[in-house]
């Protein structure tokens, strides 16, 4: 009896392989490349939410009527940079002409970006937590520059700030914090 079933899972599993085997032999699996996301038919078929004409932007006039706005138009300022750094190196990984060592540069170059974005971001909520009512950070190799919506900013909570960047961000051996009054 124990034969039997030795020879029942053997034969059941011998089928399967078989099946399997056969599948992949007529319809073999197709190679998947990762670069035709980012080729010019993708990229132009991508619908971006959020994007105005210039002209239009360009005939409003633009204040700053409180510190916040001030935070938000720095921030506005460094995303509308990075975007078009993003999509250079987009480019350049779509591109037929560019090496792999090139492709490979640029994807660890927008890799870092994200990181450092991702970082900043983080950093901005630690800062908030603190008890700043804003803040705004801003990575560029090792150097970073903070600014803290405050009054005033003593040394301490200057080196209390410092030291968040220094322990949360790799890296960061230059570190600049400024604080911008609230009453404008």
């Amino acid at each position: 009896m124990r034969v039997r079933r030795r020879t029942v899972w053997f034969m059941t599993l011998l089928s399967l392989v078989a099946v399997i085997s056969v599948y992949y032999l007529v319809d073999p699996a197709k190679q998947f490349n990762g670069l035709t996301i980012f080729t010019d038919d993708t990229l132009q078929q991508t619908a971006v939410s959020g994007v105005t004409d210039q002209k239009a932007t360009n005939d409003v006039t633009q204040e700053v009527s409180s510190p916040s706005h001030l935070f938000e138009e720095m921030r506005m300022q460094v995303s509308d940079e990075r975007s078009q750094l993003r999509e250079q190196l987009t480019q350049k990984i779509a591109s037929e002409e560019s090496s792999a060592d090139e492709k490979n540069e640029a994807f660890n170059e927008m890799d870092g970006l994200i990181k450092r974005e991702s970082a900043e971001a983080m950093l901005e909520m630690l800062i908030k937590s603190l008890g700043y009512s804003d803040a705004f950070v801003r990575a560029e190799g090792e150097k970073v520059s903070v600014t803290v919506m405050a009054e005033e900013l003593s040394k301490s909570q200057a080196n209390e700030i410092i030291y968040l960047v220094r322990t949360e961000m790799e890296g960061a051996n230059d570190v600049q914090v400024k604080f911008s009054a609230n009453n404008y």
